[in-house]
């Protein structure tokens, strides 16, 4: 089979004959409209039209002929320029029925191109899988073999190039434009000049200009715009701005009366430009509960990679303990009346690492989006004209009441979550959700403030919540020290006063806090320790020690350390008397 000939067709105000109703002649209809064609749908009036399409021709008032197909269509509902003859036509419905080979011979005999679904033998022509940017358009076909395939290539494919590089193309063709028209204009005025009278005289009377001169300088700049489109790297030509289109065509301006000098220097430097796709970069990343095993992929590269690590100082040491050494760390000084100022001062240096071409990597406890400022980061650094990447991590609000044998939601017990905090803007207590006995609540940030939070849930809600509701305090959750804390909201505040606070920690409140632990006679009960992650330790990868070994590049695989012990979970009862 030889293969086709790609062509990109400029369909304004063509039109497109889409016949069918189905799902496939919406999509037509939509990527007709995004191309500047007219759409034009024929399907009876008894046919069961599709939603979207439906929609579709509602919202663009697309023309519906609602008949059966004639062959009469494909001459009579086209342009008057082209005869009434329609440019393309679509068949959606597929090509086992014979009145799509029949509109295919029809429109093969009337030189029509036509595409028939799932039918590469009755088609003139395939719709490609395209990657818009801009004016840059890459278009992937398999040639009617899996038009799946070739999406999944396409988004390959775009997947490599600069996100910037139709911008680019964009600023190069202008380039090209205004060299042609500079080029032209010089030649105007030099003929105007050659018909002026003999007996005027110009400036440049007495100079010699050969025809070669301005000849040569334009191949000259046509040249080195060829030459950097063909060997410069995509990313270097993607951070050309429009300021540098200007100094080019400032410095190209031709003269058609004075030949080039010889000691023409480069237009753009490779360098610059370099230096300026690497610029500083902001990170935004969650370090997820505290186990550094609950670190994402992408967290912990940026980690390893990192110039400068600002973290919060609610990171657990362990996650910090990854940073290669060679990495300066600033931990973020936050305390009561001081978090803005601690904010501000992390942002101001972030900012000036950034300047000096370093990548900062924000790294900040649990979810960055989820009560951790991440969204005022990102518009911070926005204004500042850095783009941050934003990077996941697993939340406490969903990994902790995992990790202490709570699922957030069970069926028949509970089948949603609500994730409040305990603390609203400027220290102020938000108002308590109302109770529901098939939810699951999970407090951030409230210890603190239990008294208050308790007194609310419990008097002070839309729907009060009942004392006897099960609860459970859960702090360092999935660190070796991970404590939690069974009761319900009759007795949370003494628990927590007597057995003291170990911070970072959240409560859960709901039924589900007794689902695979039942209800003891104790007012309360304390399990200290976390083991939930050593079964990975036994499958070879030398303990837990050698894991964070492997991660800094200090150990060789298999080979084990000695001297780390991880204790099992303990349980001791809480107030018994009544």
């Amino acid at each position: 089979m030889a293969p086709a000939l790609l062509t990109a067709i400029d369909s304004t105000s063509h039109v497109h004959l889409i016949i069918g109703s189905n799902p496939l002649a919406g999509a037509r209809c939509s990527k007709s409209i995004e191309v500047g064609a007219i759409p034009i749908v024929i399907s009876p009036a008894s046919a069961n039209l599709h939603y979207g399409l439906s929609k579709r021709i509602e919202e663009h008032g697309i023309r519906w002929e609602q008949h059966e197909f004639a062959d009469e269509d494909l001459s009579t509902l086209g342009r008057e320029e082209v005869g009434q003859i329609v440019d393309a036509v679509f068949v959606t419905s597929g090509g086992k029925s014979t009145l799509a080979a029949h509109i295919s011979t029809v429109c093969r005999k009337m030189r029509i191109p036509v595409n028939v679904a799932d039918a590469p033998n009755l088609c003139t022509f395939t719709i490609l899988s395209t990657h818009n940017s801009g004016p840059l358009q890459i278009g992937v076909t398999t040639s009617g073999k899996g038009c799946k395939l070739a999406s999944r290539i396409k988004r390959e494919i775009a997947s490599t190039l600069p996100s910037e590089l139709g911008i680019a193309v964009e600023r190069l063709g202008t380039v090209r434009r205004r060299i042609w028209e500079q080029d032209h204009a010089a030649e105007a005025a030099a003929e105007m000049e050659g018909d002026e009278d003999e007996g005027g005289q110009n400036a440049m009377f007495n100079k010699l200009v050969t025809a070669s001169d301005a000849e040569a300088a334009k191949m000259r700049r046509m040249r080195w715009l060829a030459q950097i489109c063909e060997y410069w790297p995509l990313r270097r030509l993607a951070a050309i701005t429009d300021e540098d289109v200007e100094a080019i065509l400032s410095a190209y301006k031709h003269d058609s009366t004075s030949a080039p000098p010889a000691d023409i220097k480069p237009l753009l430097n490779p360098a610059t430009l370099d230096a300026r796709r690497n610029r500083g970069r902001i990170i935004l990343a969650g370090s997820g509960p505290g186990h550094p095993d609950l670190l994402t992929t992408a967290t912990l590269k940026a980690i390893r990679t990192a110039d400068l690590i600002l973290a919060d100082k609610l990171v657990p040491a362990p996650v910090l303990e990854l940073v290669p050494r060679r990495t300066p760390i600033q931990i973020a000084r936050k305390f009561p009346g001081n978090a803005d100022a601690a904010q501000e001062e992390l942002h101001r240096n972030g900012l000036a690492a950034m300047k000096e071409g370093k990548t900062v990597l924000r790294l900040k406890q649990g979810d960055p989006y989820l009560y951790g400022r991440g969204a005022e980061e990102v518009e911070f650094f926005r204004r500042e004209g850095y783009e941050a990447t934003v990077l996941p991590g697993i939340t406490s609000s969903l990994s902790a009441p995992l990790f202490a044998g709570i699922p957030a939601t069970h069926r028949g017990v509970s089948d949603q979550i609500l994730i409040c905090t305990g603390t609203g803007r400027k220290g102020a207590s938000p108002d308590a959700p109302a109770y529901l006995a098939n939810q699951t609540v999970v407090f951030l940030m409230a210890l603190h403030r239990l008294g208050d939070l308790v007194e609310s849930l419990v008097h002070h809600a839309t729907d009060p919540y009942p004392a006897t509701t099960p609860c459970a305090v859960i702090e360092r959750a999935s660190c070796p020290d991970q404590r939690v804390i069974r009761t319900t909201l009759q007795h949370i505040c003494s628990a927590v006063e007597e057995e003291g606070s170990r911070p970072p920690g959240l409560i859960v409140v709901g039924a589900v806090c007794e689902v695979l632990t039942k209800r003891v006679p104790q007012k309360w009960i304390v399990e200290d320790g976390f083991q939930g992650l050593d079964v990975l330790d036994d499958l070879g990868e030398g303990g837990h020690g050698g894991l964070e070994g492997l991660r800094r590049g200090l150990v060789t695989p298999g080979v084990e350390e000695e001297g780390f012990v991880l204790e099992g979970p303990t349980k001791r009862g809480g107030v018994v008397t009544v």
